[in-house]
C-alpha cells in the first residue's frame, strides 16, 4: 500500500510532458525494505511491491500494457542496489559510516540505475510519442535524486534510529534540535516564499549546523522538511527556481538536483561524525579498562617511546622495582635490564615497532633485584597512530622468579634418573656434547660405556626389588671413584656410561681399574642377601673429528669384545 500511493502520487503530480515521473521515491522504500530485512524475506517484498508498481502504472501512468514491463524494471534496480550493498558491505546498512554510502550511491547511480534507464525509456518510446533521450534522462534523473534522498532516511527510520536518538538525547538536545529545525525550516520558507532574490544557499548554513549539532537523524528531518517545503513552492510556481526560463518538470529536476546535493554535504558529514563519537566513546571505555588494569595490576605497565624512554608506568612500578613511577618517566627502558639481557629486550622492543599487529615476549633479569625478583618476562605490543604507524609501545611486566624456580626443578627431575640418581640419557648426552667442545679446544676426556655382567640373572633369581638395590648400591660405589668434574650417566637398563674430563686413554684405564676395585665386596641387598656384581666396559677417547654417534658406537663395538673376552674386563675403541 505505501508504494502504490506512492508511487501513485508521483505519477499523478509529476507527469508533466505525458512520459515518465519526473518524481520518483517509492523505488527508495523498496530499497530500504530490502536493505533492512533478511533476504528470505526479500520475496514477498517484491511481489507486494510488484503489484503496487502494475496496478499505479495501470491506472494513472503509461496504461496496461506498459504496467508490468515497468514494474519489472522498477523491481530489477531495487535489487540490483540490495545485492550490490550486501555483497560488498556484508549485511552493513548504508548509514553507519562513509565506505557503506559511497557503495550505496555507486551502485544506485553507477549501475542500478544506467541498466534500468536504458530499459524504460525503450519501453518509453515504443509506447508513447516520446524521445528515448528525454525518457531516458526524466527516468535517471527521477530514480537516482529520489533514491539519494529518500533510501537513507527510509532506512534510517526502519532501523529504529529515532526511537534511539529519544531514547538517548537528554532534553537539552531535544531542544537544540527542535530550535535548529525550526530555524532552518523559516529559512527555507523564507528562500522559497518570501525572498526577492535567489537564495538557495542560505538553507545550507542551518543544514550544516544540524549535521554537527543533531547528527544523521536531525539531518534527515532537515531534508524531508526542504522536500516538502521546496517542492510543493516548485511545483505550484513559486521560489527561486521561476526565474529560471524552463518548464515545470525541468524546474523540478533541478529542485531534485538540489535537493541531492544539500543531502550529500550534510548527511556524510553527520554519518562520519556519529562514527567518530562512538569511536570516541570505545576509546573512553578502553581507556578506562586500561587504567583499572594498568593502576590495579600487581604487573608493571609501561609505555615506552619509540626511542625507547619510558612515558608512563604503572603504581605497582613502587612494589616490583622499587620505585616511584614518576621517577621513571623519561627515564631508558633499558636501564631497568640487566646489561647482560638489555639487547635482547631492545631487539624485542624493535620487533614490536616493526611488527605493530603482533606480541613480543622476552624474559629478563632486572638491573636490582627487589623482592627475590630475579627474572621477569615482557610482554610488548605495538601502539599505532591515526597513520597507521607505530608510535611507541604498551609493555607489561611480570616477576617470572618463581616460574624459573619451578622450571629448574623441572629440568633437574629432568636430568636424574629417578632410581640411581646418575644422569638421565638426555642429560648426560648433552654433556657428551659439550665437552667434545672443549676437545675441539684442545682439551683430553674419554668416554667409559658400562654393562653390568649377568644382570638379568639378578632380577630372575631375586626379584626386581633387589636389581634395583644393586643398581642403586652400583652407581654409589662407582661415584666413590670418581672426581667431581667427572659424570655418570645411566642410558637404559643395566647400562651407564661414565665421562671423565681431562684424562687420556691410560688414566681413564686406571681409573676403570680403581672402579672395579671398588666393587670387590659384594653388594648388601638385605641382612640375608648379598650380591657380587662386576662389570664389562668399553673406552673411548673423544675426538673433535667424529660426531657423537660415532663414538658412541665406538666404545659400545669395545663393549661388545669385552663381553665376549670373558666379562669383567675393558677393552679399548679401535
Amino acid at each position: 500500500m505505501v508504494y502504490f500511493v506512492t508511487a501513485s502520487l508521483a505519477l499523478m503530480i509529476s507527469r508533466f510532458e505525458g512520459g515518465l515521473a519526473f518524481i520518483w521515491a517509492a523505488n527508495a522504500f523498496l530499497m530500504a525494505e530490502l536493505l533492512t530485512s533478511r533476504t528470505a524475506h526479500w520475496p514477498r517484498a517484491i511481489i507486494a511491491c510488484g503489484i503496487a508498481s502494475v496496478a499505479a502504472t495501470a491506472w494513472f501512468g503509461m496504461g496496461p500494457v506498459a504496467a508490468v514491463p515497468m514494474a519489472i524494471i522498477n523491481i530489477v534496480e531495487s535489487l540490483i542496489v540490495a545485492a550490490l550493498c550486501r555483497w560488498f558491505l556484508a549485511d552493513r546498512l548504508v548509514t553507519g559510516s562513509i565506505r557503506p554510502l559511497i557503495v550505496f550511491v555507486v551502485a544506485l547511480c553507477a549501475v542500478a540505475n544506467i541498466i534500468c534507464g536504458l530499459a524504460a525509456a525503450w519501453v518509453a518510446s515504443t509506447l508513447l510519442p516520446v524521445k528515448f533521450g528525454q525518457s531516458f534522462v526524466q527516468w535517471y534523473t527521477g530514480h537516482v535524486l529520489g533514491g539519494l534522498t529518500f533510501a537513507p532516511i527510509l532506512i534510517m527510520a526502519f532501523q529504529g534510529e529515532l526511537r534511539r536518538w529519544l531514547d538517548e538525547a537528554s532534553i537539552r538536545n531535544r531542544i537544540e534540535a527542535v530550535l535548529l529545525l525550526t530555524l532552518f525550516a523559516v529559512t527555507t520558507v523564507h528562500v522559497f516564499y518570501w525572498a526577492y532574490y535567489p537564495l538557495l544557499f542560505a538553507p545550507l548554513l542551518p543544514l550544516v549546523l544540524i549535521a554537527f549539532r543533531v547528527g544523521h537523524m536531525g539531518s534527515a528531518a532537515a531534508i524531508i522538511l526542504l522536500a516538502l517545503i521546496g517542492g510543493s513552492a516548485t511545483m505550484a510556481g513559486s521560489g527561486p527556481l521561476t526565474l529560471v526560463a524552463a518548464t515545470t518538470g525541468e524546474r523540478v529536476q533541478f529542485f531534485q538536483f538540489y535537493l541531492a546535493l544539500s543531502f550529500l554535504l550534510c548527511m556524510p558529514v553527520a554519518v562520519e561524525l556519529a562514527a567518530r563519537k562512538r569511536i570516541f566513546q570505545m576509546l573512553q571505555q578502553s581507556e578506562a579498562r586500561y587504567r583499572a588494569m594498568a593502576e590495579y595490576s600487581g604487573d608493571l605497565v609501561l609505555n615506552i617511546g619509540v626511542d625507547g624512554m619510558i612515558q608512563y608506568a604503572s603504581p605497582s612500578a613502587s612494589e616490583q622495582i622499587g620505585c616511584a613511577p614518576e621517577l621513571l618517566i623519561g627515564q631508558a627502558a633499558s636501564n631497568l635490564v640487566d646489561p647482560q639481557d638489555r639487547a635482547l629486550v631492545v631487539a624485542a622492543h624493535h620487533r614490536a615497532l616493526a611488527q605493530p599487529g603482533s606480541v613480543h615476549k622476552v624474559e629478563f633479569r632486572p638491573m636490582v633485584s627487589i623482592n627475590a625478583m630475579e627474572w621477569c618476562e615482557m610482554v610488548s605490543r605495538a601502539m599505532i597512530d591515526e597513520r597507521g604507524l607505530p608510535s611507541g609501545v604498551v609493555s607489561m611486566i611480570r616477576d617470572m622468579s618463581r616460574h624459573k624456580a619451578r622450571q629448574r626443578a623441572l629440568q633437574q627431575v629432568a636430568a636424574r634418573d629417578s632410581l640411581t640418581g646418575a644422569d638421565s640419557r638426555r642429560a648426560f648426552l648433552d654433556k657428551v656434547d659439550r665437552e667434545m667442545a672443549r676437545v675441539a679446544l684442545g682439551a683430553r676426556s674419554c668416554l667409559l660405556l658400562i654393562d653390568i655382567d649377568h644382570f638379568k640373572s639378578v632380577n630372575d633369581r631375586y626379584g626386581h626389588g633387589a636389581g634395583d638395590r644393586v643398581l642403586t648400591a652400583f652407581v654409589d660405589r662407582l661415584r666413590q671413584g670418581l672426581h667431581a668434574e667427572d659424570s655418570i650417566g645411566r642410558l637404559g637398563g643395566e647400562e651407564f656410561a661414565i665421562l671423565l674430563t681431562d684424562s687420556d686413554v691410560h688414566r681413564s684405564s686406571l681409573t676403570c681399574d680403581r672402579l672395579r676395585a671398588l666393587l670387590a665386596e659384594p653388594v648388601i641387598v638385605d641382612a640375608s642377601l648379598a650380591i657380587r656384581v662386576t662389570f664389562s666396559a668399553g673406552l673411548v677417547a673423544l675426538n673433535d673429528a667424529a660426531e657423537r654417534s660415532v663414538i658412541m658406537e665406538a666404545a659400545d663395538k669395545a663393549l661388545y669384545r669385552a663381553k665376549h673376552s670373558g666379562r669383567n674386563c675393558m677393552r679399548l675403541a679401535a
